[in-house]
C-alpha cells in the first residue's frame, strides 16, 4: 500500500466512478484501475464491486475509505500550509537586535513589513550584543554592532549591512562642546559614563582607549542609550552614543566628533542556521539589503 493509492481510493469512493476520479486526478482511468488493484490485493478483501457504469463499496472498502479521506485532509491541509508559506500568508519571524539597530534602523523595515505581510508574527527583541549573540540559535535575524564575535555556529551567514559613527557627547555648556571635536587625551581626564559590559559602544571605546595608551576614567555605568544620555544632561560626564541616536535631541547635549579619524563600526546581520532559514526571513533580510544598497 502507499499513500498515492490511499488518496486515489478516496476520489474513487466520493465520486463512486473511476473515469471521474481519474479526471479529478489528472490520470489514465488504467492508471486509476492498477492503483485499486494493488490496494485491494494488499487489504486482501474486495473493496468495491461494478455497478452499472459506477461502483460501489463493499463494508470493507467503507472502513478503507473512511481512513482515505482522514490522509486526503492531512494531505490537502499539508498543501494549504506549504502555499501560506510560500505566498508568507503565515509564519513567524523572530528578529533580535542590539541597542542602535532597534531603537533607529528597524522600527521603519518592521512597520513595513507588517504592512506587506500582515498575518506573519513578528517578535523583536532588543539587548546588547553580547546578549543578542547568546539568543542566536532562537532567532532567525540578529543585528548587532561593532565587531563579529567568534565562535559563531559554522551555519551562520554575517551580512555587513551599515555604517555608524560612535561620537562623544556632554552637555551644551561643557568647555568641550564648543570645539565639536576632541582627541583621547582631552577625554582621558573627564569622568565618563559608559554603558553596561557587552555593549558594542563600550568594546569599541575601550579599544580606543587602550590603543592610546590610556586608562577610561569610568564614573558611571548604565545600561541603554537614553540612560547615557540622561546622566550626561545630568552632568555626571561624558558620554558615547551612536550618531544615530543624536538625529532629535533639543540642543542639551552637543556632538563631539573623535580625532584623529571618525570612530566608525558596521552594524551586521546574521543569519542563523542560513541553509534552511524560513522563508519570513529571506524577505525581511531582502528587504534590509535593499535599504544598505539604496544608501551606498
Amino acid at each position: 500500500m502507499t499513500p498515492d493509492q490511499l488518496l486515489t481510493f478516496a476520489y474513487v469512493a466520493d465520486t463512486g466512478n473511476i473515469s471521474r476520479a481519474a479526471s479529478l486526478l489528472h490520470l489514465s482511468q488504467p492508471a486509476v484501475s492498477g492503483q485499486l488493484r494493488l490496494l485491494q490485493d494488499w487489504f486482501g478483501e474486495p473493496l468495491y464491486r461494478r455497478s452499472g457504469h459506477g461502483v460501489a463499496l463493499t463494508a470493507a472498502g467503507e472502513r478503507l475509505a473512511e481512513q482515505a479521506r482522514q490522509l486526503r485532509q492531512v494531505y490537502s491541509q499539508a498543501h494549504a500550509a506549504r502555499d501560506a508559506w510560500r505566498g508568507l500568508e503565515t509564519g513567524t519571524l523572530r528578529l533580535g537586535a542590539s541597542t542602535t539597530p532597534a531603537s533607529y534602523l528597524l522600527p521603519s523595515l518592521v512597520a513595513d513589513f507588517r504592512r506587506r505581510f500582515p498575518s506573519v508574527s513578528l517578535h523583536l527583541s532588543d539587548g546588547n550584543t553580547r546578549q543578542i549573540v547568546e539568543r542566536l540559535p532562537a532567532l532567525d535575524l540578529a543585528f548587532i554592532e561593532g565587531e563579529v564575535p567568534p565562535g559563531l555556529p559554522a551555519d551562520t551567514a554575517v551580512h555587513g549591512w551599515r555604517e555608524d559613527e560612535v561620537v562623544a557627547i556632554a552637555r551644551a555648556d561643557h568647555s568641550l562642546a564648543a570645539k565639536g571635536a576632541a582627541r583621547m587625551r582631552d577625554l582621558a581626564g573627564e569622568p565618563l559614563v559608559m554603558r553596561e559590559p557587552g555593549s558594542g559602544v563600550r568594546q569599541l571605546v575601550e579599544r580606543a582607549f587602550d590603543s592610546a595608551g590610556l586608562a577610561p576614567s569610568v564614573g558611571l555605568e548604565l545600561a541603554g542609550v537614553e540612560g547615557v544620555k540622561q546622566a550626561v544632561r545630568a552632568g555626571l560626564g561624558i558620554g558615547f552614543v551612536s550618531l544615530m541616536s543624536m538625529r532629535h535631541e533639543d540642543g542639551t547635549l552637543a556632538v563631539i566628533r573623535l580625532l584623529p579619524r571618525p570612530w566608525t563600526r558596521t552594524l551586521s546581520i546574521l543569519v542563523p542556521h542560513a541553509h534552511a532559514s524560513a522563508r519570513a526571513a529571506g524577505r525581511f533580510l531582502e528587504a534590509c539589503l535593499a535599504l544598505r544598497a539604496a544608501d551606498d
